[in-house]
């Protein structure tokens, strides 16, 4: 096919997409010459009517009604052609596989937004007031810069195992070997290979936190600290009594949002071990499910456990702003 013919064929695509485009513009520029001869109070409630509409309409065509769509998918069979009422929840609670996948998330959800937290608000605090502290925040900020799949092959190359015969290729397994560490095949050590896997999450993401918790840092009022100086405090005691306490609310974000991380974190489990030995998680399953089993009802039931995961750590985080609001 030549680019004049493939150009032809194309020509009412993009014919439909300028018209869209066209129909939108001109849509709005009649809502803002009406909403211009409207007077008083009315005139806000037009102009926020007018700005909230787009973000509205793409919420619902990309989040919403796809959402909606999920959530009837999950009370139907695998070629979604019939309905089986909540036979996929019961089914899904009661595969030793599945439960299995539940305990790896919920593992991941506990031990990796704790510890990405704990890290984050330490080195930001010891970092504060350091001279030329843009030079380690850099450094560990960087692995940031680094896809989760990019930095699970980095990882996994590090966890590389060989006999302990030979020289060992992996950085870990070296380590371990020239400090007489018997020798293990770090991925295959079930229970511990998903502390493995979750130590390449903490890797990637504390220096997000450090960074969000370092800029709350320096925002606690100088006066505050030198009273709290006065009165004794210094040291630990000093981070315990005002530091934490003055950034509470940005922890509760940093650790809210890391937990929803951990609950749809696909790629580590993906790269590295593909869901086997006993690592497997909601999300790595619920793509199992989907794209390689082709059971769509599955699939979509997985999904709404993960949504069910995430909606009370958003509510929570949500009451927790607005608490702070009100303070």
């Amino acid at each position: 096919m030549t680019w004049s013919s493939l150009l032809e064929s194309s020509l009412p695509k993009f014919t439909q997409i300028f018209a869209a485009l066209a129909i939108f513009f001109g849509f709005y520029a009649l809502a803002f010459a009406a909403g211009a001869r409207i007077k008083g109070k009315q005139q806000n409630g037009w102009a926020l009517a007018l700005f909230l509409a787009p973000g509205v309409i793409l919420a619902l065509t990309g989040l919403g009604i796809p959402a909606f769509q999920t959530f009837l998918e999950s009370f139907k069979n695998a070629n979604s052609s019939k309905w089986v009422g909540f036979s996929n929840y019961t089914k899904a609670i009661a595969d030793p596989d599945l439960r299995l996948a539940f305990y790896n998330t919920m593992t991941w959800v506990i031990i990796g937004p704790v510890i990405v937290t704990i890290l984050g608000l330490a080195l930001a605090t010891m970092l504060n007031k350091m001279k030329r502290e843009s030079i380690p925040k850099s450094l560990i900020f960087m692995p940031m810069a680094i896809s989760f799949v990019g930095g699970s092959l980095i990882w996994k190359l590090m966890y590389q195992y060989q006999e302990p015969t030979v020289a060992q290729t992996g950085l870990i397994g070296q380590i371990m070997k020239s400090l007489g560490i018997p020798l293990q095949h770090l991925l295959l050590w079930s229970p511990w290979n998903n502390l493995f896997l979750i130590a390449v999450y903490i890797w990637g993401t504390t220096g997000f936190a450090m960074v969000i918790l370092s800029a709350a840092i320096k925002n606690i009022p100088q006066d505050i600290e030198e009273a709290a100086q006065l009165d004794g405090a210094s040291g630990f005691r000093l981070f315990r009594s005002v530091t934490v306490p003055m950034v509470k609310t940005t922890i509760i974000v940093v650790l809210t949002t890391s937990m929803v991380g951990t609950l749809k974190l696909f790629d580590v489990v993906r790269t590295m071990t593909g869901g086997n030995f006993k690592t497997d998680v909601l999300s790595n399953r619920m793509f199992d499910e989907y794209f390689v089993y082709f059971n769509n009802g599955r699939g979509a039931t997985l999904a709404m456990f993960i949504f069910l995961g995430v909606l009370p750590i958003i509510i929570y985080n949500i009451r927790s702003l607005r608490a702070e609001r009100h303070h």
